[in-house]
């Protein structure tokens, strides 16, 4: 399944973030909940951070594909990077092993990391990157 990069947002960061809305996994991820901010790994996905696409992969045939070349890059202070930043988040998730992942309804007008992890309204968690 294609999701259109406008319903995505990728965050830089020590540990990046994926934010993905309206996706057609999103009741398949599990409820995140960690209200403490330690995001738990989501146990049979993975994603495969690359520069013209991304794709998180699930359980059996549940997955997506997302063209990231042209999809929204913000850093984590939440200043929009330019287009080459994809490469940057791309670095990032090598370097931490993988990335979070959240399923919402919307995208969020701000980053409120509080009410995104704590308010069980977002599912997904950690996915480990597959080379």
């Amino acid at each position: 399944m294609l999701l259109e990069p406008e319903k995505t947002l990728f965050i830089r960061g020590v540990t990046p973030v994926l934010l993905m809305s309206g996706t057609p996994v999103h009741d398949i991820l599990p409820v995140l909940t960690a209200p403490d901010g330690v995001v738990p790994q989501c146990d049979a996905w993975s994603i495969v951070p690359k520069l013209t696409i991304c794709v998180v992969d699930g359980p059996g045939e549940a997955g997506l594909m997302i063209p990231a070349l042209v999809a929204p890059v913000i850093d984590e202070g939440g200043e929009t990077a330019q287009p080459s930043e994809m490469a940057a988040w791309c670095a990032d998730a090598e370097r931490a092993g993988g990335a979070v992942v959240l399923s919402l309804d919307d995208l969020p007008e701000t980053l409120d990391w509080a009410y995104l992890l704590g308010s069980s309204t977002a599912r997904g968690g950690f996915m480990p990157a597959l080379a």
